[in-house]
């Protein structure tokens, strides 16, 4: 059995298969993007953010 034939028989044979496997991949994919563009955000603006200057404006309670 090739590899297309067990692609096709476990994804693409049955609509509610198929569907269900789009939008995981959808949903996997729109995590991964949105954690690779906000670490690249994170890395670009290391230093300008307000999680990086806080402490100069903020002071704890105690």
């Amino acid at each position: 059995m090739s590899l297309s034939t067990t692609i096709y028989n476990t994804f693409f044979k049955r609509n509610s298969i198929y569907v269900a496997s789009v939008f995981t991949a959808a949903f996997a994919f729109g995590i991964g993007f949105d954690s690779g563009v906000t670490t690249f955000w994170d890395t670009w603006n290391k230093g300008k953010q307000w999680k990086d200057i806080r402490h100069k404006y903020v002071q704890d309670e105690e």
